[in-house]
Formats: C-alpha cells, sequence, structure tokens
C-alpha cells in the first residue's frame, strides 16, 4: 500500500547524482538513465565537489565510483555522513571489484552496481533505490506533520487548562475583590522563588499557573466569615480553616500538572515547616515543595496588602516580621532553604509587589 504513494513522474523527477572519474563511464550512465525517462541527472568527475553538491541540492541518489584518484568512494561516503546524519546514505556504488562490495555496504552504501554495466541491472537497482529513498522521505515529512499536530493540539490543551485556571481564579476572586492582584503577585512570587531555587522549567511553569488557586476553597467560605473586619471566634476559625481542604476537593481528580499541583497547595499552603500548620499539622519535607515554596510568598503578601482586619504594612516592616517574626509568624514556620533564598532575594518580591 506505501509504494502506491510513489508515482512513476515521482521517480523519474528524481535527483540523481553521478560520480566517476571516468568519462566514458560518466557518458554511458547518463545515456542510460535519460533513455529511460530520467529528468534530472547531473554528473561530476571530481570526488572532492560531491559533498558541497550534495548538501547544496540533496540529490535523492548519488551513482558513485569506489576506486577513484585522490578521494576514492569509501571516502566520499564518509564525508556525506557528516549531511545525511540520520544514517541514510542514498548512494548506490560502482564497482568492478566483488571483495568491495560487502566493504561498501558495511560503510554505508544501499546497494551496489557491477562492472561492466547491464542496462536493466541499473535501470532496477536505480528503481528500486529511488522509490526507497522517496518512501522515507515520505515517511519523514509525516512525521514532521504530525509532531506539528501534536504541539498545536499540546498547545490548545496547555490554553484550556490555564483558561479553566483563570477562570476559577476569576470565581474565587468574586466573593473577595481584595484578593484580585494578590492572585496574580502570587504567580510571580511563586514563579522567581522556584528559579531562585534552581527548579526546572516545568516545575516553574507549573507554579506559575497553579499558585494563584491556593485559595480557591474560600469560594465555599459563608461572606460573614470570609470578610468579617474582626477577629475569628474559634468556630469561625475552623470554618475558615475548611477552605484548604476545599480547595484540594475542587482542584483534584485532574488530569492537568497545573490543577494536580494547584490542589496540593491548596491543601498544604498553611502547613508550617515546625509541624504547626493546618489542616494536618505536617512537618518539614512531609510539606510538598510547591507549598513551602507558596507558603513564604502567602505570608509576605499578606502582610503587605491591606485587609479587613489589619493595614498594609511596608517592605521592611513586612521583612522584619518575616526575619524575625511576630505573634503570628516565626522564621521556624518556613524551610530554612528555602526561607535563606527568599531573604537573600528579597528585593526582587518587593519589585514584583511594586
Amino acid at each position: 500500500m506505501a509504494s502506491q504513494l510513489i508515482s512513476a513522474t515521482d521517480i523519474l523527477n528524481s535527483k540523481i547524482l553521478i560520480v566517476d572519474d571516468q568519462e566514458a563511464n560518466v557518458s554511458l550512465l547518463e545515456q542510460i538513465l535519460s533513455r529511460a525517462g530520467y529528468l534530472t541527472v547531473t554528473s561530476t568527475m571530481n570526488p572532492h565537489e560531491v559533498y558541497e553538491l550534495h548538501r547544496y541540492n540533496r540529490y535523492d541518489l548519488i551513482l558513485l565510483d569506489l576506486q577513484m584518484p585522490g578521494m576514492d568512494g569509501f571516502q566520499v561516503m564518509e564525508a556525506l555522513k557528516g549531511i545525511e546524519t540520520e544514517g541514510y546514505l542514498p548512494v548506490l556504488v560502482i564497482t568492478a571489484q566483488p571483495g568491495h562490495k560487502l566493504r561498501a555496504l558495511n560503510a554505508g552504501a544501499e546497494d551496489f552496481i557491477s562492472k561492466p554495466f547491464e542496462m536493466a541491472e541499473v535501470l532496477a537497482r536505480v528503481r528500486n533505490m529511488l522509490k526507497v529513498r522517496l518512501l522515507n522521505k515520505g515517511l519523514h515529512h509525516y512525521n514532521d506533520v504530525l509532531a506539528e499536530q501534536v504541539r498545536e493540539r499540546t498547545a490548545e490543551l496547555k490554553e484550556g487548562y490555564q483558561e479553566t485556571i483563570f477562570t476559577m481564579t476569576r470565581a474565587a476572586e468574586h466573593k473577595d475583590e481584595d484578593t484580585g492582584d494578590h492572585v496574580r503577585r502570587i504567580s510571580y512570587y511563586s514563579h522567581t522563588l522556584a528559579k531562585l531555587l534552581g527548579m526546572d522549567d516545568e516545575f516553574v511553569e507549573n507554579i506559575f499557573f497553579a499558585s494563584p488557586m491556593h485559595d480557591i476553597g474560600k469560594i465555599g467560605i459563608p461572606d460573614h466569615v470570609l470578610l468579617k473586619p474582626g477577629g475569628f471566634l474559634q468556630y469561625e476559625w475552623e470554618i475558615m480553616q475548611g477552605h484548604s481542604a476545599m480547595g484540594a476537593r475542587i482542584l483534584g481528580n485532574s488530569k492537568s500538572p497545573y490543577l494536580k499541583m494547584g490542589a496540593e497547595i491548596a491543601l498544604n499552603h498553611h502547613e508550617r515547616w515546625d509541624g504547626g500548620g493546618y489542616p494536618s499539622g505536617k512537618v518539614g519535607e512531609e510539606i510538598p515543595l510547591s507549598a513551602r515554596i507558596m507558603n513564604i510568598c502567602d505570608i509576605y503578601d499578606a502582610l503587605r496588602s491591606k485587609r479587613p482586619y489589619k493595614p498594609a504594612l511596608n517592605h521592611e516592616q513586612t521583612m522584619q516580621i518575616i526575619a524575625q517574626g511576630d505573634h503570628r509568624t516565626r522564621p521556624e514556620h518556613f524551610d530554612p532553604v528555602i526561607f535563606a533564598t527568599f531573604t537573600e532575594n528579597h528585593q526582587l518580591f518587593c519589585d514584583i509587589f511594586e
């Protein structure tokens, strides 16, 4: 079925190069191919020209004599491997030496023609090799098209995931308009900190899109609790803490890498390195890295931002609390490596906020 894709016209329009230091051999091969209907046949008697000729013209077939002065056919084939890097050399060798045939095939030639020439053999071998060459090129083209379609489909899926994220984030912002800029800044804080920590590109991209969903669970918190201007009563605080698990349930069981990490962050971003956080009291590396990164970014932005229960603080006040602690925030709440990286590069986070 595959051979039906290659027509006689395709074969006769193929680009052929004859390489032989004997003018009589070149002339005879040109006549045989021309009379058979081949339309693009060129030749050279200088083997040193073959590499540049093929690099420029990309012949479908090279008929190559093996015994030539200055540069033999084996050396020509070795040079051509610098162009045909995928391993297929479109070379049909010409030789009168039986011992050279196997050596030529081992060197990369696809087939051979014996001297003296027999027209039927020449035409059969040329036709068969061109058919294989054109099928090979067609397969590569098909693979390229398929790869491009996969890239396009992947980009569409990625765009769809991102739109889902933005839609859910907007829904959460609708509940609390003060968080709108907060979630956008969180993307950049987390992205920057992940890069500073040496995370790979995939992780950095994922956390950029996942981190804004950290408080998506607040969409299920009653307004009289979520927007309360004063401190929480104990039962209200328990309701408020429930947004972590609720966010994880909303985002869970997804194939999207963004939503998977979003669920991980939503559940764990209030956990503390020393075990004093919620909802599970996880300690140290029990807390996912994405959530440990998110935690310090969230604290920084919350301290910088005005809330119903507190005024906004400037950068210096915020860094003093993070570095030295207050009644709510302590340095031991944070992963020590992340804490050190954040504090050493604190001006970057100020720039993002501003």
